[in-house]
């Protein structure tokens, strides 16, 4: 289900996240859907307890799991999610990367076809 680059400059447990989100936007991960344990995903991974529950946390905090006290960690919904600043903080960053992809000769019909593919990506392919 996961897999990690030990040799990445990127932290742990930002893979992590990165690979939850990804796993949660594409719909892998269902809403109210149970997360491994910590202790059970530290096993499978053999890293620190602490990186998982580190990753876990922020993806608390992101708004994408809420937690049940010992029950474990679930997928929010995502009316749960509170979208309105991480979509502008997200807005932000899509504009610095387009920006940075213009200068490198992106054109519009090329930023045009990623969104279709993304779109596809995260609506399981339904065009709306």
């Amino acid at each position: 289900m996961f897999q990690l680059d030990v040799r990445s400059r990127k932290p742990i447990y930002e893979q992590l996240v990165d690979k939850i989100k990804e796993l949660i936007i594409h719909r892998i991960l269902r809403p109210d859907e149970q997360l491994p344990s910590v202790r059970a995903l530290s096993s499978q991974l053999t890293v620190n307890p602490n990186t998982i529950q580190r990753a876990y946390r922020e993806l608390e905090n992101q708004g994408y799991l809420y937690s049940i006290k010992g029950k474990g960690n679930f997928v929010a919904a995502i009316e749960q999610m509170t979208n309105e600043q991480n979509l502008l903080d997200l807005k932000k960053d899509i504009q610095k990367l387009i920006a940075e992809a213009i200068y490198l000769g992106l054109t519009k019909e090329d930023l045009y076809v990623l969104f279709d593919e993304a779109h596809q990506q995260t609506k399981g392919g339904k065009k709306k």
